[in-house]
C-alpha cells in the first residue's frame, strides 16, 4: 500500500471521528483487501495526525482480548491502539453523548509499569515483576463504523474504536491481588448490566500487557514505564444513553463511575 492510500484511509476515519458521524467500513468498498499489517500502517498515520494537532498519547489500549472473540475472528493475537489526552474523563465526571457517535462502556484493569518492557519473549511473570500499580478503569469505545460493523483490519485502522477513558483512583501493588479472579460488576442506574472477572482478559490481564510488549517489539518499540495501559474488556461493552449513571465495582480495587448527559 502506497503512502497516499494510507493517508487517504487515515483521513477517512479521522474526519468521521472529528465530525462525529458514521461511515461505511473501509473493507466494504474503499479498500476491500485491507490486511492487518496495512491497517496498522493506517493507524500509525492516524496517530501521527493526532499528534500533529497537538494531542498527546496517554497510553496504549488493548482490544479483542477474549480468547473466544479471538477464535471467532480467527486471529492469534489481540489488537492495540492508543488513548489520547483529549479522551480522558475524570472519575465521577460527566460525558455527553453528543460528543460521540454511539458510545459503549467496558470495564478494564489498568497497569502502570515501573520499568520499560521490550519483547520478544515477554511473559506475564515479567509483566508482574515490572508493574508498579494496577488500577480500575473504564474505556468508552465508539467505533466510527455504522452499527459497529467492521472486520479486524477496519477496527485496527480506526484506532481500535478508542474514544474515552476513566481511570479510577485506587492504586494497588499487583502482588496484593489475584488479578485473574478480581470480580467486576457494571451497573447502570442501579441495575446490573454486566459482570466478569480478570480471567476474561486472556486468562490474566498481565498476559495482555505481555502480548502488547511482544507485538510492539516487531516495530522495535516497547511498552513504556509510567504510562497507563488498558488491558481489555473484563465484561461485554454496554451501550450508553443520556441519563445513565454508570457505576462499576472491582473486587479489591475500588470503583469507578460517571454520568451520561445529552
Amino acid at each position: 500500500m502506497d503512502k497516499e492510500r494510507i493517508k487517504q484511509l487515515a483521513n477517512y476515519v479521522h474526519h468521521a471521528e472529528k465530525e462525529k458521524r458514521e461511515i461505511v467500513k473501509i473493507t466494504a468498498e474503499l479498500y476491500p483487501e485491507l490486511s492487518i499489517e496495512e491497517a496498522y500502517l493506517v493507524q500509525e498515520e492516524l496517530v501521527q495526525q493526532k499528534l500533529e494537532e497537538g494531542k498527546k498519547i496517554v497510553g496504549p489500549k488493548m482490544g479483542i482480548t477474549s480468547e473466544a472473540k479471538m477464535k471467532q475472528m480467527n486471529v492469534d493475537n489481540p489488537i492495540y491502539g492508543y488513548v489520547f489526552d483529549d479522551m480522558i474523563v475524570e472519575d465521577g465526571g460527566t460525558i455527553s453523548v453528543s460528543d460521540y457517535i454511539h458510545p459503549k462502556v467496558e470495564p478494564e484493569i489498568g497497569f502502570i509499569l515501573k520499568e520499560d518492557l521490550e519483547g520478544p519473549g515477554v511473559t506475564a511473570l515479567d509483566v508482574l515483576r515490572a508493574t508498579e500499580y494496577v488500577f480500575p478503569a473504564l474505556e468508552i469505545i465508539d467505533s466510527r463504523y455504522e452499527n459497529f460493523n467492521f472486520t479486524l483490519p477496519d477496527v485496527i485502522a480506526d484506532n481500535t474504536s478508542a474514544a474515552g477513558a476513566i481511570f479510577g483512583t485506587v492504586l494497588k501493588r499487583p502482588e496484593t491481588l489475584e488479578l485473574d479472579v478480581v470480580g467486576v460488576t457494571l451497573s447502570i442506574n442501579g441495575e446490573m448490566k454486566a459482570l466478569g472477572a480478570g480471567a476474561a482478559v486472556l486468562g490474566h490481564p498481565a498476559n495482555s500487557v505481555a502480548r502488547l510488549a511482544n507485538m510492539l517489539s516487531e516495530k522495535e518499540e516497547k511498552v513504556k514505564a509510567g504510562q497507563p495501559i488498558l488491558t481489555g474488556g473484563v465484561t461485554s461493552a454496554v451501550h450508553l444513553t443520556p441519563g445513565d449513571y454508570v457505576h462499576v465495582k472491582y473486587g479489591g480495587l475500588g470503583d469507578v463511575s460517571f454520568l451520561v448527559t445529552e
